[in-house]
């Protein structure tokens, strides 16, 4: 069973800067590739950011590019969201996600996913 637990959300002024973690257990961490997705209120989940089991490929949503990093610690078992210069349009739900599929690249389908975290509120006020 795998189970991945987000932390690190909150309330934050436009501007500043949120670090979200989602620890991963149950399997072996580094054979994931993983993703962040985020849910706006009253509107569908989203694609954020991924990152490859090794680190070396990665990819974002235009709405992330320049202002989030997607990085992870293998020795940890965790992949972390460092969003900065937040908008009150990145309120959100943000879940991190997990495609244990043996593939050469990251995806952004949110079906190719196979495992969720809960989800970890972050509200940015203006």
């Amino acid at each position: 069973q795998v189970q991945l637990v987000e932390s690190g959300g909150g309330l934050v002024q436009a501007g500043g800067s949120l670090r979200l973690s989602c620890t991963v257990s149950g399997r072996t961490f580094s054979s994931f590739h993983m993703g962040w997705f985020r849910q706006p209120p009253e509107k569908e989940r989203e694609f954020v950011a991924a990152i490859s089991r090794t680190g070396g490929m990665i990819d974002y949503a235009d709405s992330a590019k320049g202002r989030f990093t997607i990085a992870r610690d293998n020795a940890k078992n965790t992949v972390y969201l460092q969003m900065n210069s937040l908008k009150p349009e990145d309120t959100a739900v943000y879940y991190c996600a997990a495609d244990v599929a043996f593939r050469g690249g990251v995806v952004r389908r949110q079906t190719q996913y196979n495992y969720w975290g809960q989800g970890t509120q972050v509200t940015v006020s203006s």
